[in-house]
């Protein structure tokens, strides 16, 4: 019986040729893999093609939801071959980093730090530590290395990037932070040094893998460098590092074109840029064409794979077809049981789109579920579980056995701090929950659809003019209740500022935009009486930007959003906000401006 079917879904019968061929396919990496070992165990060294060989049947093994059988045939050579080094140990990152498991976290740690003792064994010597310093710091000749230094000075940099990510985690000192920045700017500067040898060794058949690992270690450099906001960027690059979109775009579109053991990463780095970065820490504008594009070829090769399950629901996710994302999602969670991390983003997921929906029943069998399993981040599941619990009627809640002002007064207790700093949501989070910490809480208004918003979930959902509608009606009944609330409470103003700010969202989406620009002047005009939700004028100004570059409005566009970045300080999600405002300016001027019909405002959908 096939894990689909013990997981409740089949579906290998509507993809039975596809089936086939991704099993056939495996088999024949499996057998060349075979043959490839019987000749490397009669030693104890292994030559670098057989290395990248069997590194590939490994991704293959994983990229076919069969994570500890790629993890066995990485094992017995990760002392000795720096392939398999990186390969182990970049699967235990990838493990800890979704469970979050203080075991995970450490078998992580010691597998990156084997993987850097290996990686040094193969890589040049120098003479002394000033002369590698000195080396990597000034500009020089490309030096010759033999075709096994190359590709060491490339798995040594992939791995003390990993390594430098996880240090973030393990050590929250400011010690700690500054170590995992210094192990950042050496990885850079060796995948620098590494692009000036891409000239070397091209007659050999393991350039290309060399070539993909630059591409993608120098892309994804620049790719995430160009999200910061450009003074966080000019220091950034005054201490060497770069970070130009295009050129982060063009280096990963090559390493995906190469053909080598990277394509992938090089496709998931894109993929996971176009389909969240932008979403969240964006305007909201992504490449969907081009993220369909990367992943149809290994969809077709692993059918039944889970992160490309994943990965097409979340493409249909930002497509607005909520049905067909959750039937991929829930294709995700039954085509495997070894990895339930990966279920657990399903859930996020599924949390959301039965937000989208307002099914708020089944949004919250979701968030009880990452409470139950997931260590990500308790503090944001439970605070979701319960703004969607206060969506419901009183009688809707008794049905489900909570504590609803139990579950707010939990949330502040299960706050985690990443490097020494608490997590931004989780610290809004906390912040909205303290109402219920008083003997006569004081209930949030709509937070469920404040949350969507924290995670521009609007923007998504806006692609469906009946289910924006259907939310604006949700948000019109808040107003009305807040309008003829007898006995105001101290959060008066700033509910009602939240609920036009909302209000205005739903309104620009459905074209209406004069009606959405006067809701956003509305909190703006109520700035001096906001008592505690001072976030809420920023990120209206920012909205307001956005609305005027749909009217075509450029220069009055930026003029408002240039507001938002310079005229306020010190509230909630701050830097989020930021991000956004850097993405929104980045696009406003561009030479290039987006096409016309971009720009012109929609036709009102909503009466």
């Amino acid at each position: 019986m096939s894990r689909l079917e013990n997981g409740g879904l089949d579906i290998t019968k509507a993809t039975p040729c596809k089936m086939k061929e991704e099993t056939d396919t495996l088999h024949t990496e499996e057998d060349r893999f075979e043959d490839d070992l019987d000749c490397c165990t009669k030693s104890e060294e292994m030559d670098l093609k057989t290395a990248l060989n069997e590194c590939s049947v490994a991704l293959s093994l994983f990229l076919n939801n069969k994570f500890s059988e790629a993890l066995a045939v990485l094992r017995p050579w990760k002392e000795v071959s720096i392939y398999h080094a990186m390969g182990y140990s970049s699967i235990l990152v990838m493990q800890a980093g979704m469970t979050f498991d203080p075991r995970d976290m450490q078998s992580a740690i010691l597998a990156l730090k084997d993987a850097l003792n290996t990686c040094q064994k193969f890589r040049k010597r120098r003479s002394t530590v000033l002369e590698t310093i000195s080396y990597m710091l000034y500009n020089h000749e490309p030096e010759q290395m033999t075709e096994e230094e190359m590709h060491a000075e490339l798995c040594y940099a992939e791995v003390l990037l990993q390594r430098a990510a996880l240090t973030f985690v393990e050590d929250e000192s400011m010690i700690g932070f500054i170590k995992a920045g210094l192990k950042m700017r050496t990885s850079y500067l060796i995948f620098k040094e590494c692009e000036t040898m891409l000239d070397q060794g091209k007659d050999s058949d393991t350039h290309i893998h060399f070539v993909g690992g630059v591409n993608m270690g120098i892309g994804s450099f620049n790719l995430m460098l160009s999200l910061l906001p450009a003074r966080v960027l000019r220091l950034l690059e005054f201490v060497g590092f770069s970070g130009d979109k295009e050129v982060g775009l063009n280096h990963l579109r090559h390493g995906v074109a190469t053909n080598s053991l990277r394509s992938i990463l090089s496709t998931f780095t894109l993929l996971m840029f176009n389909i969240y970065i932008t979403v969240i820490l964006g305007t909201g504008e992504c490449d969907i064409a081009e993220a369909d594009a990367l992943l149809e070829p290994y969809t077709h090769k692993f059918p039944n794979g889970a992160l490309m399950l994943f990965y097409a629901a979340r493409i249909a996710v930002l497509k607005g077809d909520f049905e067909t994302a959750q039937r991929k999602f829930l294709e995700c969670i039954a085509a495997q049981q070894e990895w339930r991390q990966i279920h657990h983003l399903c859930y996020w997921e599924l949390m959301w789109t039965h937000s989208f929906q307002q099914d708020w029943l089944e949004a919250y069998r979701y968030a009880d579920l990452l409470c139950k399993e997931s260590k990500w981040s308790q503090a944001i599941y439970v605070f979701q579980k319960a703004s969607i619990l206060s969506m419901l009627s009183a009688e809707e809640v008794k049905t489900t056995d909570e504590d609803l002002v139990g579950l707010f007064r939990q949330v502040d207790s299960l706050r985690l701090r990443f490097a020494g700093k608490s997590v931004p949501t989780e610290k809004f989070a906390a912040r909205k929950a303290r109402r219920y910490n008083s003997s006569n809480p004081i209930k949030l208004v709509v937070p469920a659809l404040e949350m969507m918003y924290v995670w521009n979930g609007f923007t998504i959902v806006g692609k469906r003019p009946e289910l924006t509608q259907n939310l604006l009606l949700t948000i019109k009944k808040a107003e009305e209740d807040l309008k003829n609330d007898a006995d105001p409470s101290l959060y008066h103003v700033d509910d009602q500022s939240l609920v036009q700010m909302l209000k205005g969202l739903c309104l620009r989406h459905l074209g209406c935009l004069e009606q959405a620009e006067q809701c956003f002047k509305y909190v703006i005009s109520s700035e001096k009486s906001i008592k505690y939700d001072h976030y809420l004028v920023p990120f209206t100004m920012y909205e307001l930007g956005l609305l005027y570059k749909l009217q075509g409005d450029v220069e009055k566009a930026i003029t408002c959003i240039e507001k938002a970045k310079l005229n306020y300080k010190n509230y909630s999600m701050e830097s989020r906000l930021h991000f956004r405002i850097h993405a929104a300016l980045s696009s406003l001027t561009e030479p290039e401006k987006r096409r016309q019909e971009h720009m012109m405002p929609q036709k009102c959908t909503y009466d």
